[in-house]
């Protein structure tokens, strides 16, 4: 099996299905010629023109709204919000039409949307261009919420999502953009819903989200060296979320960390940590749950502040010592 970088298999997802089906296009700023903010789009104008590559105006809200009116009539959108920031500008549409048409209209009509973002810190972009808001949308009855963390995952989720007749939120972070993982040549889906043990351990459980799965990957990696063997649990989809193999995986272990880069106040961490001590699993701790997140600041310009303000490979590797000494 061939080895891709994330931003190579999204855009693999995307163009195989856009080869398939008519109806899926793209919409979005600077998704043509210029191939996307993070390049993740690039050369498909080439192929698919610049009917089914549309770029537009910076206008968010528009974008989105136009996507909600054809996603309604019939076409599969995939709507590209250039940040994840900027879902703010189109909550409108994104919450209170595409989340909720379906309901209102008692199934009649369908809303097979894809609304993908990258979001998070570890760019330099600052405090408008590195937040993580999927909580935001994680809150909304009527939305899927995916957050791959690896290229496998990115090509065969966003496959489902397009097939998908809901609105889906896809949550793309940037510094995932450049990992590589073993990806199938061809179309392959993943269940939306489904977590996914990442490592196997007995001693601590680690759930983890987004680039948070990478950093608990390599602090599993260097707790090894100490003799602690840590588990690390990937939800993959926020909403639905796979509450049972977090409940298998602590009641194994006996002890969890949970790990997000969103802040902690109100954020998606405080929903994991709640799975654990609400379920049967709660018996079975041996010590407090730990819960690692974003500190409530803007995210700084600077490397060394922006590293600050989010959780950290050695901010695991001392949470986990910790447990395990007690």
């Amino acid at each position: 099996m061939r080895e891709i970088t994330y931003s190579e298999a999204v855009r693999e997802a995307m163009s195989e299905a856009m080869r398939t089906d008519e109806t899926v296009f793209m919409i979005g700023e600077d998704i043509g010629i210029y191939g996307g903010a993070f390049g993740v789009s690039r050369g498909m104008v080439e192929e698919f023109g610049e009917e089914r590559v549309r770029s537009t105006p910076i206008a968010e809200s528009v974008i989105a709204g136009a996507s909600v009116g054809a996603a309604m009539t019939g076409m599969r959108p995939i709507f590209e919000i250039q940040f994840s920031d900027f879902v703010t500008i189109a909550l409108d549409q994104i919450v209170n039409q595409a989340a909720k048409i379906r309901y209102m209209y008692g199934g009649k009509a369908k809303i097979p949307l894809v609304m993908r973002t990258p979001g998070g810190s570890g760019t330099g972009a600052a405090a408008q261009h590195s937040q993580s808001l999927e909580n935001w949308t994680a809150h909304v009855p009527g939305l899927k919420v995916i957050q791959p963390a690896t290229a496998y995952d990115a090509k065969g989720l966003l496959h489902a999502a397009i097939e998908d007749d809901n609105p889906v939120m896809f949550y793309e972070h940037k510094l995932c953009y450049r990992t590589t993982s073993d990806v199938p040549e061809g179309k392959y889906t993943i269940p939306i819903g489904v977590a996914d043990i990442k490592k196997a351990g007995t001693d601590i459980t680690v759930v983890a989200t987004g680039i948070m799965v990478h950093k608990a990957l390599e602090a599993a990696e260097k707790l090894s060296d100490e003799g602690i063997d840590i588990e690390v649990v990937d939800p993959r989809t926020l909403v639905p979320l796979d509450k049972q193999t977090i409940i298998d995986s602590v009641i194994k272990t006996g002890k969890a960390v949970v790990v997000t880069e969103a802040v902690k106040r109100s954020g998606f961490s405080a929903e994991l940590a709640s799975v654990i001590v609400e379920s049967e699993s709660f018996d079975f701790l041996d010590a407090p749950l730990v819960r690692l997140a974003g500190k409530e600041v803007p995210i700084p310009y600077h490397p060394d502040l922006e590293k600050l303000a989010v959780p950290q490979v050695e901010d695991i590797v001392e949470a986990c010592r910790n447990l395990v000494k007690g």
